[in-house]
Order: C-alpha cells, then sequence, then structure tokens
C-alpha cells in the first residue's frame, strides 16, 4: 500500500539545508497496524505528514497505492485525501461551531453524498461509538475522551484505507486512552484499515505489528512484534 524510497525532507535557510529527515525507507502492507517512535524532534509527525500527502518529501519517492503520490496535483492529493485517508489528531480539531452530529457529516458533504445516505452513514456511527445522546452538543460540551471518539467517527465515517493518528491519547486520561487504542485494534483487525500512529507511550505501541524507530531524522530500527493480537 506504501512504499518510500530515500526520502529525506529539508527546509532550506540560506544556502544551508536543515534535515528533518533522512534517507528514509519503508513500505507499509495493506491491513498492517505500525506505530512510529522516537524522541521529540525525531521527525515523527513530518513521517506521518508526508504518508498522509499533507507535506510533500524534498528527495525520494513515495508511492501509494502504486500511485507515483510524490508527483501528484493537489486537486488528485485532495482526491485521495476524501476517499482513502483520515486523519486522527491530538488536539482533536473538531469545528467549535458545529454539533457532534454536524462534525461526523462533514466529511460525506465534502463527498457529495445524498443527504438521506448520510443521515444513515452518521446515525450508524452514533450508534457504533455509542455517542446517539451527545449528537446535539457542541465539542466543548463533550470530554476530552468524548471529543477524540467523535475524531475518530469522522476520520473513519468514509471508510478510509489508511488511518493516520498523531498522539491520538496524548490529551487523554488512561482509561480513555485504553479504549481509544482498543478501538484503533477493533477497526484495523475488523475493519481491515491500514493504521499509522505516531506515539511516546510504550503501551500504545504494543497494540500494533510493528515499530518503527526515528532518531534525528533517520530510522533507526524496524521492529515487528511477535505477539499476536486478539
Amino acid at each position: 500500500m506504501i512504499q518510500l524510497q530515500n526520502v529525506s525532507k529539508f527546509f532550506r535557510q540560506g544556502l544551508q539545508k536543515t534535515y528533518v529527515l533522512r534517507n528514509i525507507n519503508l513500505e507499509i502492507k495493506e491491513g498492517e497496524f505500525v506505530t512510529i517512535m522516537g524522541p521529540s524532534g525525531a521527525g515523527k509527525s513530518t513521517l506521518l505528514n508526508i504518508l498522509g500527502l499533507l507535506e510533500a518529501p524534498s528527495e525520494g519517492e513515495y508511492h501509494f497505492r502504486d500511485m507515483a503520490a510524490h508527483k501528484l496535483t493537489e486537486r488528485k492529493k485532495s482526491d485521495l485525501h476524501k476517499h482513502h485517508i483520515g486523519f486522527v489528531f491530538q488536539a482533536y480539531h473538531l469545528i467549535d461551531e458545529l454539533t457532534v452530529y454536524e462534525n461526523i457529516e462533514t466529511p460525506l458533504l465534502y463527498k457529495k453524498i445524498k443527504a438521506s445516505e448520510r443521515k444513515s452513514m452518521v446515525a450508524e456511527m452514533l450508534d457504533r461509538f455509542q455517542i446517539v445522546a451527545k449528537k446535539d452538543l457542541f465539542p466543548h460540551q463533550l470530554s476530552g475522551g468524548q471529543q477524540q471518539l467523535v475524531g475518530v467517527a469522522r476520520a473513519i465515517i468514509s471508510k478510509p484505507d489508511l488511518l493516520l493518528a498523531d498522539e491520538p491519547t496524548g490529551n487523554l486520561h488512561t482509561r480513555q486512552g485504553e479504549e481509544i487504542m482498543q478501538l484503533f485494534t477493533k477497526l484495523n483487525q475488523e475493519d481491515g484499515i491500514t493504521i499509522v500512529q505516531v506515539t511516546h507511550s510504550e503501551k500504545n505501541a504494543q497494540y500494533g505489528d510493528r515499530i518503527i524507530h526515528l532518531s534525528d531524522g533517520w530510522m533507526d530500527s524496524d521492529e515487528r512484534l511477535q505477539v499476536m493480537k486478539g
């Protein structure tokens, strides 16, 4: 599904290049649950942004579903976002002026899905995440865990092939964090969604089946976890 070949990311300061990522070679197969770990400044979020087509590599090639993603037009990238990629952020990124229902519905509006179908799809998400009673509330009326549930529901309502999560439990209490990670495991195992998460948490990393370690922009190791999930 994903293939990075000699991918680097740098920023120019005068004649100097400041590297954030260096020579990353990585393959992620469909259905994998991959964790990216490393200290602050290691390049984790930049790598996730490249995978999500939010940033372009400075060097190297990125192939997504056999497409040369590094060569795509902005319009084609936007289409891939709508149909294939979901994002979950640490800061939730919900729209304050919209209700829970409207936040979850937003990706379907971008896809121009008919009103009757939208209603059915949102109802299914509300039911699945057990937040039917919250549908008319606004983000500020929800707990952090509830906001993140809405964020996950919004990310997967379009049935993406790839879910990218940047510190998805960073602002949550331990129990709320465990619920989100168990939800990710279910999405991965039962729905077949490929998941790539960035986390500092060793515990959260164990939910996946592979850990990529970054350090100073370099890929230090690619560790496959032996424990079978289930």
